[in-house]
């Protein structure tokens, strides 16, 4: 059963959408920031700590969206594409270690609990579901997979300000100050899963494992079914940045064609690997018993 791949590339206003997503989160960072340590809200510093590596994410997503429009080089033949997935490794990087300082941060305050203005909290709270609900309506309808990331991000931003702002509207109300540093464990312990889960999706592309819904052996069993095809071996399926599968592949033909033949025969191989999602394809084509130069050289 064919395996069909929809990728939809971004359009030159999705750069701007998240340019806007990144200064409205890097200022309210600076904001969450100031309004923290007056405050003396571990919570708000644990959110500042989110915002800045969701600043981070957005920064380097709109650097290499526009990045990954120039194509090819001389020394990035496949293009920048990847450099994305740069861009989330690092991010995950600071989020790791921004969720770890509030963590060292909290936990003593947990058994030792300081007042924070409850007032303050409210204001910065309602401040920030504000701020990042718009930039997450921006990015809302999204064409290209940075902004739909971004847009989780800033959606899950907005259900943590919600959390703070219930936090501290409990607190203004009862004075149970402890729930400030329960709620930046918790928004600590929410990054810190996404951020795992980020991970989880970005390593097996940087070791160019097949790509999800591409399945080796239906590849091979429907290219092994075009005439004058006899073998396939040193078959590879990766995928640059989680959207663009890359394959290259030996094909065995049952006797020796001609200039015009090739041609045909790379058309049709290349048009049924299309419809399997699949646009960029390097073909060799061989004989029965030629050497391809390499050891595990065995069709199929």
């Amino acid at each position: 059963m064919p395996h069909s791949h929809n990728h939809v590339h971004g359009h030159s206003h999705d750069g701007g959408n998240i340019g806007v997503a990144f200064f409205l989160n890097l200022a309210f960072t600076v904001i969450e920031l100031i309004g923290g340590l007056f405050t003396n809200s571990v919570a708000i510093l644990s959110d500042a700590a989110h915002d800045f590596g969701d600043s981070l994410a957005l920064g380097l997503a709109w650097y290499f969206q526009k990045l990954s429009r120039r194509g090819s080089s001389k020394q990035y033949t496949y293009g920048y594409k990847r450099f994305s997935l740069l861009g989330a490794v690092i991010n995950s990087a600071v989020l790791i270690f921004g969720s770890v300082y509030i963590l060292s941060e909290a936990i003593p305050r947990f058994f030792t609990p300081q007042a924070t203005d409850a007032n303050g909290m409210m204001i910065l709270a309602g401040a920030g579901i504000l701020v990042n609900g718009f930039a997450a309506l921006r990015t809302r309808k999204a064409s290209s997979v940075n902004e739909r990331v971004v847009s989780l991000h800033l959606m899950e931003d907005v259900l943590s300000w919600a959390a703070v702002l219930i936090g501290s509207v409990v607190m203004r109300f009862t004075g149970f100050v402890v729930i400030d540093p329960i709620l930046s464990i918790l928004i600590a312990c929410f990054v810190l899963s996404n951020v795992f889960k980020n991970v989880r999706q970005v390593l097996p592309i940087l070791l160019q494992k097949i790509p999800s819904g591409i399945d080796r052996e239906h590849i091979t069993e429907v290219l092994g079914k075009i005439t004058p095809i006899v073998g396939i071996h040193d078959l590879h399926i990766w995928s640059l940045d989680e959207r663009d599968a890359v394959l290259t592949v030996h094909v065995v033909v049952s006797e020796a064609l001609s200039a015009r033949e090739v041609s045909v025969l790379k058309d049709e191989i290349r048009s049924v690997l299309e419809n399997e999602g699949i646009r960029h394809v390097t073909i060799e084509l061989e004989t029965p018993g030629e050497s391809c130069a390499l050891a595990d050289c065995v069709y199929q």
